[in-house]
């Protein structure tokens, strides 16, 4: 059901860009020759928040849609080795670069300097030509982001993992659906044609009754300082201050921010929210729960950095959560396997991020019938060949803003995949099997747990 109404941004927002940049001169202009046959009222403007690892992917997967125009970008970062390629210099100014030089190559000029950068995030959310926004930031940036962009009536494209808590999500579903806003968390697997076989293949029975689903996640690829670690200067042109954002404030040191906030939980929940929001994603799909969550988390082992450390998410860890319908879920650290493998009481698949194992190996060749269920495509294709469902999940996006329907993954969903990442980080804190209800999102009569359902905020980075 499409929960949206709002109209897309088209029409007076544009004319006035078009007149301000007629103003300014021509070197910000839009040539015909990169908008093809796609008007200005029939473009969507986006604006792209972090030009980091996944950010300058994003932004270049976006700018390759024919109705796409990336107006504007930002990052608190000029430029800067360290990201999770430590070789590859990423920023500000190095997307800048990417962006205007992918438009001047597609006009006869060959000379583009239209897209505008910002150190400040709200630099674009407050411009009136952009529909959309791109968000690949750290995780403690997700909500207030989305609250901001929701209400100036943006669109949102928000990466994976949706949230670094649980109680962020319930905020985030508030304020996209109060402004009907159209969402896409960027968990691209749900997207991908060998995921949904996978998946409708244990919806539709063929391995029996679901009785286990097992997700893995790998062990941390970066390494961290340990106790008696030493704050560090803020290197210049990076704005240490906004990128704590709404974080509480610490001292700085390189590995704190960029690629390795991964492994500080006031920022991220480590690889169990990192790798396991594409995992688990898959799990909630295959398991029929996208929309609900487990009754029961039960923590099996964890090993954690030492106490001190600049690091301290855990380092290899399992967990266990238990659903009403009596499946069980186990997420574990494993250097072998990866992606989610669905054992049944006839056979299991495995969805390995490429390709689906089975057993029996027929499996693999059996036909979905037209009466059975059959799981939505992020875009309209007759076959399940070889395609970029990377693509595919930003097309499916970029056509729902068109729409105004939902995307294949909504706010609603993204935040019930993190949630079960979230409860498998809460248990294992506290060590301890915990009750959860997923229709009220509270730990039934568990005041520590309910407490960690969020994290103290501070407001001071506005000003």
């Amino acid at each position: 059901m499409n929960h949206a109404s709002a109209q897309i941004h088209t029409g007076q927002s544009r004319r006035d860009f078009l007149k301000t940049t007629a103003a300014i001169g021509a070197a910000h202009i839009v040539p015909a020759s990169v908008l093809g046959a796609n008007a200005p009222s029939n473009r969507i403007n986006v604006g792209v928040i972090g030009t980091g690892t996944r950010g300058l992917p994003d932004m270049q997967v976006f700018m390759r849609n024919d109705d796409v125009q990336i107006v504007a970008i930002s990052d608190v970062n000029t430029a800067s080795y360290g990201y999770r390629d430590e070789k590859r210099l990423m920023g500000r100014e190095p997307a800048l670069e990417i962006a205007n030089k992918y438009y001047a190559d597609k006009t006869r000029s060959k000379r583009y300097q239209g897209v505008a950068a910002y150190e400040d995030f709200r630099k674009i959310i407050d411009r009136d030509d952009v529909d959309a926004v791109v968000i690949v930031t750290p995780d403690h940036w997700h909500c207030t982001m989305t609250e901001m962009a929701s209400e100036a009536g943006k669109d949102i494209y928000c990466q994976k993992p949706m949230t670094l808590t649980i109680g962020d999500g319930q905020r985030m579903i508030k304020t996209v659906r109060k402004h009907n806003c159209v969402f896409q968390t960027g968990s691209q697997y749900r997207s991908h044609p060998a995921a949904r076989l996978a998946c409708e293949l244990v919806r539709n029975g063929r391995i029996g009754e679901l009785k286990t689903i097992r997700t893995y996640i790998g062990f941390n690829n970066k390494v961290g300082p340990g106790p008696g670690w030493k704050p560090m200067p803020v290197p210049e042109g990076f704005d240490y201050n906004m990128w704590l954002g709404p974080s509480p404030e610490v001292p700085y040191h390189v590995l704190r921010c960029i690629y390795k906030f991964r492994f500080n939980l006031a920022y991220s929940g480590g690889q169990i929210t990192n790798l396991g929001a594409h995992c688990n994603d898959i799990a909630q799909l295959g398991n029929g729960t996208s929309l609900t969550g487990p009754v029961e988390v039960e923590p099996m082992h964890a090993e954690w950095p030492a106490k001190g450390s600049l690091f301290n998410t855990a380092l290899r860890c399992g967990y266990r959560v238990r659903f009403a319908n009596g499946v069980e879920l186990i997420q574990e650290s494993d250097e072998k396997n990866g992606g989610t493998r669905f054992e049944g009481t006839k056979g299991w698949v495995h969805f390995t991020y490429r390709d689906v194992k089975t057993s029996p190996d027929s499996l693999k060749t059996s036909t979905i019938g037209p009466n059975e269920i059959h799981l939505p495509t992020p875009v309209k294709y007759t076959d399940d060949g070889h395609r970029d469902h990377y693509a595919d999940h930003v097309r499916n996006f970029l056509d729902c803003i068109k729409t105004r329907e939902d995307p294949i993954e909504p706010v609603e969903v993204g935040h019930r995949t993190a949630t079960l990442c979230h409860l498998g980080n809460i248990a294992l804190r506290l060590n301890r099997t915990l009750k959860w209800d997923p229709d009220t999102e509270r730990f039934p009569d568990d005041a520590d747990a309910n407490q960690m359902m969020s994290r103290p905020q501070r407001k001071t980075w506005r000003t």
